[in-house]
């Protein structure tokens, strides 16, 4: 099931950043053969107008083939009544709108889709004091080696406690520690739910587990109050603005912080995430609902946006840098050049890609 949510995610973004490739090239003129999602060989496909629409057997991108990509395509066009749509032939304005908007609409998408799940409900972090009744309180951690270490699962939501024959009557985070506290040393039969399951676990209150009040008895919970909060259309809109800003600023700064700490050899790949790794994320999105599966979609949206965008060979942003240099100089980059460049990008893009899974299914063995 997570591989099928897996590539669903990256159907639909694959198809929304090819889209935005494909609807700019037809805008501004150039003659577009291609529009595929995924690598050959190819599976089946359609031709309409002068664009083959095809869905290829590796199902790990997509592509737009915009006639005259490579200069020499064009130069060696039989019918050259087309050479004007040419890619090469447009104005240097035109190849960089076109380069620039497949990374546009994924940034647009992930902003889609956080202005939806805000519309829809977030589940939101609360105040005791603003919490409505419909607020539950979530186990955010336990206190190693704590009562509640190993037995009282994070992420999980209580929904009642019992000591002595007294029932916990308010389920709130204060109430809570002041329950353990009035009935310790006896133990607190804590019911709780995690993935739609209801168990019970019997937790036997210690002292001497916070440094600076050691004759307080607690269990070693932190607790969360949280709520589903719905925003309306404007200031989801604004909302979701926002939280599309901050996650390009976060995802640009990892991503830096990354490439300098390879560049001195002290890069930390193990939080590093490949299809592999993303399969089980999406799982385990999924399994908290449509919202988190959503949020996780925009996340991995943004994250091509950024990767995109690097002035690396063979991807938006490398040749983003060709168009520019060309521009400058109003000289053409030898096509020859610009061929070999691409070329050795890729594959450097599939050594990276290789070792990453590799990576993420040694982590998954250990």
């Amino acid at each position: 099931m997570s591989i099928l949510l897996f590539l669903a995610v990256l159907f639909v973004l694959v198809l929304v950043h090819e889209w935005g490739h494909f609807i700019t090239a037809k805008k501004t003129g150039m003659r577009v053969d291609e529009f595929a999602i995924g690598f050959p060989p190819k599976l089946f496909g359609v031709k309409k107008g002068e664009t083959e629409y095809n869905f290829n057997l590796l199902p790990i991108g997509g592509y737009v083939k915009i006639f005259g990509e490579n200069a020499e395509e064009a130069a060696s066009d039989q019918d050259k009544k087309d050479v004007s749509r040419a890619f090469g032939s447009r104005p240097k304005w035109a190849q960089a709108v076109v380069l620039l908007a497949g990374i546009t609409m994924n940034i647009l998408f992930a902003w889609f889709l956080f202005t939806i799940t805000l519309m829809v409900g977030v589940p939101t972090a609360v105040d005791e004091a603003d919490a409505s009744p419909s607020a539950e309180m979530y186990v955010a951690g336990t206190l190693p080696n704590s009562p509640a270490d190993g037995v009282l699962p994070a992420g999980s939501v209580i929904v009642a406690a019992e000591s002595d024959g007294d029932i916990l009557k308010t389920v709130t985070p204060s109430a809570f520690s002041t329950f353990v506290t009035e009935h310790a040393p006896q133990p607190v039969v804590v019911t709780y739910e995690l993935d739609g399951t209801a168990s019970t676990v019997e937790l036997v209150p210690q002292k001497g587990l916070v440094a600076n009040e050691a004759e307080r008895y607690i269990v070693g919970t932190s607790l969360s109050l949280v709520e589903t909060r719905k925003e309306g259309p404007v200031s989801a809109v604004l909302h979701g603005a926002k939280m599309t800003v901050e996650g390009i600023v976060s995802i640009t700064v990892g991503l830096y912080t990354l490439i300098k700490d390879a560049v001195v050899g002290q890069a930390d790949l193990t939080n590093i995430a490949g299809p592999v790794g993303i399969v089980s994320m999406v799982g385990d999105a999924a399994a908290f609902g449509i919202v988190p599966l959503l949020t996780f979609t925009a996340i991995i949206s943004l994250n091509l946006a950024v990767v995109n965008l690097l002035p690396f060979p063979a991807l938006d942003g490398g040749r983003l840098v060709f168009v520019i240099i060309e521009a400058v100089t109003r000289k053409q980059v030898p096509p020859q050049w610009t061929g070999y460049i691409n070329l050795v990008g890729f594959v450097l893009l599939l050594v990276i890609m290789a070792a990453v899974t590799f990576n993420d299914v040694t982590r998954l063995m250990n």
